[in-house]
């Protein structure tokens, strides 16, 4: 095919098209109808997992999330983020008058119309979040997520021939060429191995004839892997966790514990200013931290009680305790759950939504907590080294 978005490969007797798509533009939705309506496929392959397909399908059941349970898990991060992320996608599909994901509701309803088989062709995206957390270290992750967030509240637009030159060979090289740049441990799992897996999918989908929907910083990449054999379960596998991060979560808060009871011991006055340094720096940081989320009064004082000791337990965290005070005292109704979906384009709605505002609250509690602990622990061994 001429088209420059569309990839023919002929591989074992199986032909093979591969659209590359944008995520918020139109002219791919069109495309991907246009295609497998002329094409007529055995199977269309598109870039999802199972619990995308099921999202998109049955849409965001905002209705049925238990906040409660999600502080309890310690999922609200991990929440946050998706629905930072979706902000950022939705306020561009917005800006366009399409759904985000439009393109793959499309493959989907016209595999449907042809009767063609439906490979689900992605990784489970908590297997590509687990590896690409596990690969970037410390800075690295830091660095992402003030990247992530910083281009989500940004409110530059881009024209829809803009996107569409983001699908063009060149574009994509100098946009890959970046990525390994600024975090060259991102680009493995994020981009090669699901390359990796998206090519044995669509090679393995049954029919001599297949079209695969994809975004188009996975075309080149399948055009060099689908020639391979790929096992995708060691591609699923997650990653082995490191025992040093728990390791040193133990060891700081015993460290702390055990240089204020011997500083008791050999000087008591040094060891009630060291005490006091503890709770002051714990506490305010948690509190200020959650003052900044607009917390309730009362979940404000919760933080600032439960941070001096959720820090000497890895266990349990301040966030949550605050969060959950203010999920009782701020109730969230049935209205922000439904409006939630909008609240997420912009800062004012993540503030003013009772739900987003529970999940900050919960983040940027334990955040303060983080930073107190490290501020106060350090004026601990201060004290203890200027009095003992």
């Amino acid at each position: 095919m001429s088209n420059q978005n569309i990839t023919t490969i002929n591989l074992d007797g199986k032909e093979i098209i591969l659209i590359g798509t944008a995520h918020v533009s139109r002219q791919s939705a069109e495309q991907v109808k246009e295609v497998i309506e002329s094409e007529k496929p055995d199977s269309v392959c598109i870039e999802l997992d199972e619990q995308r397909y099921q999202s998109i399908i049955s849409g965001s059941k905002w209705q049925e999330m238990d906040v409660f349970k999600v502080i309890k898990e310690k999922k609200a991060t991990l929440l946050l983020m998706n629905l930072v992320i979706s902000s950022f996608q939705k306020r561009m599909a917005k800006q366009f008058g399409i759904n985000p994901g439009q393109e793959m509701i499309q493959g989907i309803d016209s595999a449907k119309e042809i009767d063609a088989n439906l490979v689900l062709a992605d990784r489970n995206i908590q297997i590509t979040f687990s590896r690409i957390w596990h690969g970037v270290g410390l800075w690295g992750k830091t660095k992402l997520l003030m990247q992530i967030v910083a281009s989500i509240f940004s409110n530059e637009t881009i024209s829809e021939e803009e996107m569409e030159k983001m699908k063009t060979q060149d574009m994509l090289d100098t946009m890959l060429d970046e990525l390994t740049v600024n975090f060259p441990r991102l680009k493995t799992p994020l981009i090669d191995e699901r390359d990796q897996y998206l090519s044995q999918k669509i090679k393995n989908a049954p029919g001599n004839k297949v079209v695969a929907v994809l975004g188009a910083a996975h075309i080149p990449g399948i055009k060099k892997e689908i020639t391979k054999e790929h096992d995708l379960e060691r591609l699923s596998q997650l990653p082995a966790k490191s025992k040093l991060p728990k390791i040193i979560a133990w060891a700081i808060p015993l460290l702390i514990i055990s240089v204020i009871a011997y500083t008791f011991y050999a000087n008591p006055s040094a060891g009630i200013q060291q005490t006091l340094s503890w709770v002051l720096w714990n506490g305010s940081f948690s509190a200020i931290a959650t003052a900044i989320a607009l917390g309730h009064p009362l979940a404000i004082v919760t933080a600032f009680i439960a941070a001096p000791i959720t820090s000497l337990n890895p266990l349990i965290a301040a966030g949550w305790f605050a969060g959950i005070v203010q999920a009782l005292v701020r109730k969230p109704s049935v209205a922000d759950f439904e409006t939630l979906s909008e609240d997420v384009y912009n800062l004012k709605g993540f503030w003013g939504n009772k739900v987003t505002r529970i999940l900050l609250i919960v983040v940027l509690a334990n955040l303060g907590s983080v930073v107190g602990t490290m501020i106060g622990g350090a004026d601990v061994i201060r004290l203890f080294l200027e009095n003992v």
